[in-house]
Formats: structure tokens, C-alpha cells, sequence
């Protein structure tokens, strides 16, 4: 007997052909993330990055601090123009600068941060470019000018000049440090005063109570201490 094949129509209906634009779909279609070869950042990751952060932080606040503390008995607070300086030449004119001044080198706005509200805030006008911090513990103010002046003629360092000084609350341009250079020391200034009252205008000294020649004796032996003082420093 001879077997017949009966075919039967599919209840579902045929798939339609992909399209040119179906195709292309699939091709583009995003691989599997956990497949990719850049890696996400992980846990551990962010958490350097606040770690980073927080140490960035508390260096700045240190810094604000540090600016703060020598601000107190400061007489005066200068910028230097320190672009092009090498670690070299800070270590040098570390070594020339006075006990009694400090250099320090801070960014301007943590500077200007530990300075506003004060009457250093004057200083405002330096607040551009790259600067370090000349800051004066002492009244003598030309021989804490005088070591930075030398160094910079010394090493031709014209375009690293001061950018700006307050002293006693007041702001001094760069055009105006002569008047700081050539201010009167504490020793020239009673000297002055000394002779005049040793002037014959001031006679009549001699010839007053005890108190005032005993005076005149105190003031003597101030100015002898302070030029022994000046002699010893240079």
C-alpha cells in the first residue's frame, strides 16, 4: 500500500521577514552591563574620594589657622609676588629673613578668609595673582623690609616685587614702600627726642623735679640698649 502525506496548516500564522530597520536595532542594541569593560565605581571608590576631600578640607582650615596665629602681634603683612621662584630661592631667603618675620605661602582666598573683618583686610587689593606672606613681629620695620630688598637685587628678581603691605591698618602700594624703607627706628626716634631735650631750648630740665632728670636717664639707657640690640643683630 502507498503512504500518502497529508500536510496541515499551522494554526499560527508565519513570521513576518525582519525588516532592514528591525535589524539594525538588534545589531546596535546595548551589551550587557555586567559585560562591559569599564569598570563602575565601586564603593570603596567614593569613599577615597570623601576621604580626599575631608583631608583637602582640614588642610585648608590648618592653613586659615596658621594665617590667624601670626597675624596676632604682627605690625605688619606684605605680599610677595613668588611666580617663577624656585624651592631654592624660597629656602635662601628663608635663611636672610629676621626671627622676628615669617614667610608663608597660601593661597588668597584663605588668606583674604583669616583676614576679613579685621583691620588687615586692607590688604584686599593683593588678592590677585600668586603670592606669598611676609608677616613683621616686630615694630623695626625697614630692617624686616631691608633682607627680602638685598635678595631681590641680589638674584635680579625686578618682576618679583611687593605686591602690597598694611601696616597700622593702613594700605601701602607698591609705589608707596619708600615711605616704609625709610621709616625712623624706635632707637633713631628717641635719639631724636633725646636731643631735644638736651637743647638749650630744654634747659630748664635741669632745673625741674627729680622724676623728669630721672627720665631722661631712663630714656638714655632705653635708646644705649636698643642700638646695642641693632648692633648685635647685623
Amino acid at each position: 500500500m502507498e503512504a500518502t502525506l497529508f500536510s496541515f496548516p499551522s494554526s499560527k500564522p508565519p513570521s513576518p521577514s525582519l525588516t532592514q530597520t528591525q535589524s539594525k536595532t538588534l545589531l546596535t542594541r546595548p551589551t550587557n552591563p555586567f559585560l562591559s569593560l569599564t569598570p563602575r565605581p565601586t564603593r570603596h571608590h567614593h569613599r577615597l574620594l570623601t576621604i580626599r576631600s575631608a583631608i583637602s578640607r582640614t588642610k585648608k582650615e590648618q592653613t586659615v589657622e596658621t594665617i590667624k596665629e601670626n597675624l596676632e602681634n604682627c605690625h605688619l603683612l606684605a605680599g610677595i609676588k613668588y611666580k617663577g621662584l624656585t624651592v631654592k630661592q624660597f629656602q635662601d631667603l628663608r635663611k636672610v629673613l629676621p626671627e622676628t618675620t615669617k614667610l608663608i605661602v597660601a593661597k588668597n582666598t584663605l588668606v583674604y578668609k583669616a583676614i576679613e573683618g579685621t583691620p588687615w583686610e586692607a590688604l584686599k587689593p593683593c588678592m590677585t595673582g600668586m603670592n606669598a606672606w611676609l608677616f613683621v613681629h616686630s615694630e623695626e620695620i625697614p630692617p624686616a623690609i631691608k633682607p627680602y630688598r638685598d635678595f631681590q637685587k641680589e638674584k635680579k628678581l625686578d618682576s618679583n616685587d611687593f605686591t602690597g603691605a598694611v601696616f597700622e591698618g593702613k594700605f601701602y602700594a607698591p609705589g608707596d614702600f619708600k615711605q616704609l624703607e625709610t621709616m625712623p627706628t624706635r632707637a633713631e626716634i628717641y635719639a631724636k627726642l633725646l636731643g631735644t631735650l638736651n637743647s638749650p631750648a630744654s634747659s630748664l630740665v635741669g632745673t625741674i623735679q627729680a622724676p623728669a632728670r630721672e627720665l631722661v636717664m631712663l630714656l638714655k639707657a632705653y635708646v644705649q640698649k636698643l642700638e646695642e640690640e641693632s648692633g648685635g643683630g647685623q
